[in-house]
């Protein structure tokens, strides 16, 4: 009980929707993670073949008219498409749709964004340039939008709650989550709460060829290596996943299966690609949000790694858990999925919260695919998945603009291992 007598508000997770280049369901991402795919290939999308840019992680098969309604559709760019797919099977998961809700003013939504349309907003800028301004369509105005899958998942599911959008760099993704946290904490039943990203199209990637941290090696199997010696910089990716958080009360007063409460966050900014300086901003984040969940640093039973692929930035990340979690730091066992399916960028923190909870429930650390010759004073989890009493998962993540994000998650009260 708090000090005025209230019952303080925590926050479950109770649905989980994935659309992932490994996997475009819960279970189909959750079995190519557990048994370490690689999915990375070289990029197939129209206009980028020309791009030194070349392996990504694509969501391929993916057809968004079974799954979305055509007035959605044409207003929307592909990254609204993956968001709204992964918050119906969110929402379904969870057992809630918008007839469930108590009151439409109960449910909100916050999704996180790096880029926006890029797609939709290229097409319709050569629609301007090659016919004229009559051939622009009116939707130009809002898919590109950061906020696009925020409003129109709201929209669409009729919820008026609090709604938001970060719109920031990779670390926002988790910082997504620690808002709708907040939210629900404040007196908001429920909060759908995510992240898709679809950076693979023609003016997308001449923006990311910016990025010095940004991977050009065109062999798949050595493109992404954090940790390693040959570590050349990260693969891009498509995808993301939405969460249903909510009130723990009201969702075991509801009969729902809670698989894992928000425990805490911290973040921190130490500048853009100042990955010297992102070893004590990382620390600070992974200590404030330990601070905030009350937990030791040896209660830490698995760390999701941002795994740049950067050698500096990959020094840094195992240097700041040596000083955040003292001694445990080069003992707690450590996996970075994303090396199989590649960074989503604002989404591939979402896919490693999805990865953890899964993990949590199902007593197994995902291993690291395609790397093997660690460089660096971690357990680094590597080849096969490994069997653990898992109950705290530490999710880190970090942005090429210098965002560090820290979230601790709780293995929920009914998981069984």
């Amino acid at each position: 009980m708090s000090e005025s007598g209230i019952r303080p508000r925590h926050t479950a997770v109770t649905g989980i929707g994935v659309v992932a280049p490994n996997g475009q369901h819960t279970e189909t991402y959750w079995k190519a993670v557990k048994e370490g795919e690689s999915v990375l290939d070289r990029i197939t999308r129209e206009g980028c073949e020309h791009l030194p840019l070349r392996v990504a992680g694509e969501v391929r098969g993916f057809d968004p008219s079974a799954l979305i309604e055509e007035t959605f559709l044409v207003q929307t760019d592909r990254f609204t498409h993956y968001a709204l797919a992964a918050a119906d099977a969110a929402l379904q998961d969870a057992g809630l749709s918008s007839s469930a809700a108590e009151s439409p003013y109960s449910v909100g939504v916050v999704t996180a964004a790096g880029s926006g349309g890029g797609e939709f907003g290229q097409r319709e800028l050569q629609k301007l340039w090659g016919q004229g301004s009559r051939f622009v369509g009116p939707y130009q105005s809002i898919a590109w939008f950061y906020a696009a899958s925020t409003g129109q998942i709201s929209i669409r599911k009729g919820f008026k709650g609090p709604c938001g959008v970060v719109a920031s760099d990779e670390a926002g993704g988790l910082d997504a989550v620690a808002l709708a946290a907040q939210a629900v904490r404040r007196g908001t039943d429920v909060i759908v709460v995510g992240a898709a990203e679809a950076p693979l199209a023609p003016y997308s990637g001449v923006c990311q060829l910016g990025y010095r941290e940004l991977s050009t090696v065109e062999d798949p199997a050595r493109a992404y290596r954090p940790f390693t010696s040959a570590a050349c910089g990260f693969v891009p990716a498509e995808g993301g996943a939405v969460l249903v958080v909510e009130d723990l009360d009201r969702a075991q007063r509801r009969g729902a299966a809670v698989r894992a409460t928000v425990a805490g966050h911290a973040a921190t900014f130490t500048g853009a690609s100042r990955w010297d300086r992102s070893r004590e901003g990382l620390a600070q984040a992974i200590k404030g949000a330990l601070d905030e969940a009350g937990c030791a640093p040896q209660e830490v039973d698995v760390v999701f790694a941002d795994a740049m692929g950067v050698p500096e930035a990959d020094r840094a990340e195992a240097l700041a858990l040596a000083d955040a979690l003292g001694p445990h730091g080069t003992r707690v066992p450590v996996t970075a999925p994303k090396t199989g399916i590649g960074r989503s960028y604002c989404g591939a923190p979402l896919l490693d919260i999805a990865a953890a909870v899964l993990a949590m429930e199902h007593g197994q650390i995902p291993p690291t695919p395609g790397v093997f010759d660690v460089c660096h004073d971690i357990d680094l989890v590597t080849s096969t998945a490994r069997a653990a009493d898992l109950r705290t998962a530490l999710i880190l993540s970090r942005g090429l603009m210098g965002s560090n994000s820290a979230l601790v998650l709780r293995r929920g009260p009914g998981s069984a291992v």
